[in-house]
């Protein structure tokens, strides 16, 4: 029976184990030093809080690792204030040559040049990320073309705008069902099957149960909301498509709002290291991976060893990450 045991393989549960003891010394440090060094030392900061949280991750007792320095952070970080640097200068040249239309034009061009790169970003953020992540030695790759979701997203997002915000949904469905497809992990490969009316209807919801009732049906859409996307997301392994579940209660949502809300209250923000050990082990603990998948025989790849962490450092300008 031995031989068939990596076959027909148990529920397979992503474990985090990331302790506030702990994270709060990396926390503080790194915000420390990133002050002192007037920012320049944020790279190896993000850097070292990555590493602690892939680390902390695993998965039949192995943990995940993250492969990025701070030097190749730095070097995209440079690269990102390089570009903003000359965006902002054209920005105050329009707006001290008083001259209202000019600086109007100026404002415009500004912010359509920044929604023109969110793309690009994007596609160069998840490259990077995957190609510095591996556990047991295997490679994640990203393997989307950087024109086709630059165009996926320009549509998208013309169209939400168009619609009033109602494409929204739909756009955002679409955007991780291309990102999903084009997702490797050795020879697994990845897949969204949500859909945008799905999606759009718990917005809905929550847009208008929210100011009925005060505020507190946001528990149960955060609940639906994890659900939908855990439930949606799929590996394929040998043909096979292979689930996630999400199994919090409401109840296990409103404990973890509740006490976070509290801790951040009552320590005026200082528990924010643990809040966010918290919050990684909640999502972590009630997310499983259905019957069916055999890490055993999960194959190396040749994966993209892709060093540029430009997009990933825009993505940061704009408060936006992958984590």
């Amino acid at each position: 029976m031995e031989g068939f045991s990596g076959l027909f393989s148990d529920k397979k549960q992503i474990n985090y184990f990331g302790k506030g003891s702990e994270f709060v010394l990396i926390y503080f440090k790194n915000i420390l030093l990133t002050i002192i060094t007037l920012g320049i030392y944020y790279p190896w900061a993000k850097v070292e809080i990555l590493n602690y949280h892939y680390k902390s991750t695993e998965i039949d007792k192995n943990s995940f690792v993250f492969h990025g320095t701070g030097k190749e952070v730095f070097v995209g970080f440079i690269k990102v204030y390089t570009v903003l640097l000359l965006f902002y200068s054209f920005l105050f040249y329009g707006a001290f040559t008083n001259n209202p239309t000019f600086t109007a034009i100026t404002v415009g061009v500004f912010y359509l040049l920044l929604i023109l790169l969110i793309p690009f970003a994007i596609h160069g953020a998840i490259r990077y990320r995957s190609s510095r992540s591996s556990w047991k030695s295997i490679h994640f790759s990203y393997l989307g073309d950087k024109m086709e979701l630059f165009w996926k997203c320009i549509i998208g997002t013309l169209l939400t705008i168009l619609t009033l915000g109602i494409y929204g949904a739909w756009f955002s469905v679409d955007l991780r069902k291309y990102i999903f497809s084009h997702l490797r992990f050795g020879n697994l490969s990845f897949d969204f099957k949500g859909k945008g009316d799905t999606l759009f209807w718990i917005n809905l919801k929550f847009f208008f149960l929210f100011f009925l009732t005060l505020g507190i049906y946001t528990i149960w859409y955060i609940k639906e909301l994890y659900t939908f996307y855990a439930e949606n997301t799929k590996i394929t392994q040998n043909g096979r498509d292979i689930s996630f579940n999400f199994t919090a209660k409401a109840g296990d949502v409103f404990e973890l709002l509740i006490v976070n809300f509290l801790l951040a209250i009552l320590t005026f923000g200082l528990a924010t290291p643990w809040i966010i050990i918290r919050t990684h082990a909640f999502i972590f603990r009630f997310l499983e991976i259905e019957e069916g998948l055999n890490t055993d025989t999960i194959q190396k790849i040749n994966y993209d060893n892709y060093s540029n962490a430009t997009g990933d450092s825009f993505l940061d300008f704009l408060e936006l990450d992958l984590l």
